[in-house]
């Protein structure tokens, strides 16, 4: 090979002076564009902020501020000095704090808070799909839509506050577009003073009600809350779930397109590797023991039929955040929810924690 041709490998081609120019602009504009794509993102949630707390803020119990990211988000404040987060993008309660501090949840250190994708921990809602579909992203697309505040509260004991605030999401275009129906949902997270409640709420609405349609047609849907309960060490024998003994459950760790149901025989326990198992059909309480002496209880108080437990083990390549949370979900799965025309369904989880030494 020559000389000349040896100086030509991995050189950069050269650009005329022209077209170098050009081509500094084209960069210069699509920066600009970010920036100002940026920029008014940020206004338009510095103005759902102030309109949520103009509408809604209940001075000591209900705020909105602006979040991770610069999103929207709701903050209660109990008496006793517990609190709880909700941001608007999925509705997702990303923190319920005890008053000592201590938070009952955990965000995985992969969370994004730029809506590229929904946020990862906390407690997202699933819905319209629970798990993997052909119609639609996994889980459903409640998660990474932005929902919109329509009422709080703080009553209705005057004396010991419940602060709660209430979202709805309806139809849009973006969803019709992969389920296709007209649907209202709610999602009410209260705080307690001993425990969290979340209520969801699933409407069909009456054929005069939806906007160009006006068929009465049934819909079809599954659902739950993914909730990430923070743990002291998944690997310990400390850390396992009670209260699912003697159910049929379904792993799909093994092979999650073909259903076996199991018996469960003991203790759920984690760190040997994937835990992904489906219980159906369970009794309402199920307690996760934290490995500190306490247990988060999680109550399916109405609605959820099914109990998904799950911790991905080392299939979640982030270092050891998987050995810090195991999730133990609310769930509607093993049959979907048939809604008529008309009708609401709605499920309800409380969440609370107990001494177990």
């Amino acid at each position: 090979m020559s000389s000349a041709a040896l100086a030509s490998v991995g050189a950069r081609p050269r650009v005329a002076p022209g077209r170098r120019v050009a081509v500094d602009a084209r960069r210069a504009t699509a920066a600009r564009r970010g920036v100002s794509a940026t920029v008014r993102a940020s206004a338009l949630n510095d103005r759902i902020v102030d309109d949520a707390n103009a509408a809604f803020a209940i001075p000591g119990s209900v705020e909105f501020v602006a979040g991770e990211g610069g999103l929207p988000k709701c903050v209660l404040t109990h008496k006793n000095g517990g609190s709880a987060e909700v941001y608007l993008f999925g509705a997702c309660v990303t923190s319920w704090c005890q008053p000592s501090g201590d938070d009952v949840l955990y965000v995985r250190p992969d969370a994004v808070f730029d809506k590229s994708k929904p946020i990862s921990g906390g407690a997202p809602l699933c819905f319209p799909r629970f798990g993997p579909s052909d119609e639609m992203q996994q889980h459903g697309f409640a998660r990474n839509s932005d929902w919109t505040v329509i009422s709080s509260s703080a009553d209705p004991n005057p004396d010991d506050p419940e602060p709660s605030v209430m979202f709805k999401l309806r139809d849009s275009e973006y969803t019709r577009e992969m389920w296709d129906h007209a649907f209202e949902a709610t999602y009410e997270v209260t705080l307690r003073r001993e425990s969290l409640r979340m209520e969801f709420s699933v409407r069909n609405p009456l054929a005069e009600e939806r906007k160009g349609r006006h068929e009465d047609a049934p819909f079809d849907f599954t659902a739950a809350i993914h909730t990430y309960i923070e743990v002291a060490d998944a690997t310990s024998p400390n850390v396992f779930a009670r209260g699912l003994i003697g159910k049929n459950y379904i792993d799909k760790a093994i092979d999650p397109n073909v259903v076996h149901p199991e018996i469960c025989a003991g203790d759920v326990v984690f760190g040997t590797s994937l835990c992904d198992k489906v219980f159906l059909k369970t009794e309402p309480e199920t307690d996760l023991h934290v490995g500190t002496g306490a247990a988060v209880c999680v109550e399916n108080t109405r609605g959820w039929t099914d109990t998904v437990v799950w911790n991905p083990h080392e299939t979640l390549n982030i270092g050891d955040a998987w050995k810090k949370f195991v999730c133990v979900e609310s769930a509607a799965v093993s049959e979907k929810i048939v809604l008529d025309s008309g009708k609401v369904w709605t499920a309800e989880t409380n969440m609370f924690v107990a001494d177990v030494d």
